[in-house]
């Protein structure tokens, strides 16, 4: 992942749960229709056979149309399942381990809520990215938000690479577009008839 130029770029987070017999048809449409900087493998489930499976299906699509493809929170099986990286949940507390266990070129992100500090404090570790969310209402978590102010100052003040997550709407993007790198999108578009075509429309947005 690497800074965006002009715009911010797209970086793509899976369902909770996904069907393996028709998801990964739906992610190479959304990644043949509109550019993506990195894909995340965001699954609820604990079981590592299902992980796998769901890893191998998704590594196919994302590196034949070279994407990168990061995995959620389990940071033993990246180099099992030949994954190019992993996103963390927990602030800054385990970048630095992670950093030293994944090597250099390894992507390794950090979520930190609406952390300035836990954010700053990733970037030195080593994180590759930071990511704020969520962004917009929603009912998860405890109520609160990553806000504009944040981003305002993060861009100004900070080099590492910044997501924007989380509840997105197409105004919410047109705000947060001059003041962050990514935007991670998932739930915006997967309940959609057809995410490619959501995913798009997020991508217009973005270049509002």
């Amino acid at each position: 992942m690497s800074d965006a130029q002009d715009h911010p770029q797209i970086y793509l987070i899976s369902p909770s749960e996904f069907d393996l017999s028709t998801y990964p048809a739906q992610l190479a449409a959304c990644l043949d229709s509109t550019e993506v900087a990195c894909v995340r493998l965001a699954l609820a489930t604990k079981d590592e056979a299902r992980i796998a499976k769901a890893a191998d299906a998704l590594r196919e699509v994302t590196h034949a149309r070279d994407v990168a493809l990061v995995i959620d929170s389990h940071i033993m099986l990246v180099e099992r399942l030949g994954l190019d990286g992993v996103h963390l949940n927990d602030g800054a507390r385990t970048i630095k381990k992670t950093r030293k266990d994944l090597g250099d070129d390894a992507i390794v992100g950090s979520f930190c809520g609406n952390s300035r500090h836990d954010g700053m404090t990733a970037g030195e570790l080593g994180a590759d990215y930071v990511s704020f969310g969520p962004v917009g209402d929603s009912p998860l978590g405890d109520g609160r938000q990553a806000e504009l102010e944040l981003f305002e100052w993060w861009s100004m003040m900070i080099e590492v690479p910044v997501v924007a997550e989380g509840a997105l709407t197409t105004d919410l993007i047109r705000s947060l577009s001059p003041h962050t790198d990514f935007f991670g999108i998932g739930d915006e578009i997967w309940g959609a008839d057809t995410p490619a075509k959501a995913l798009s429309e997020l991508r217009h947005a973005m270049l509002g």
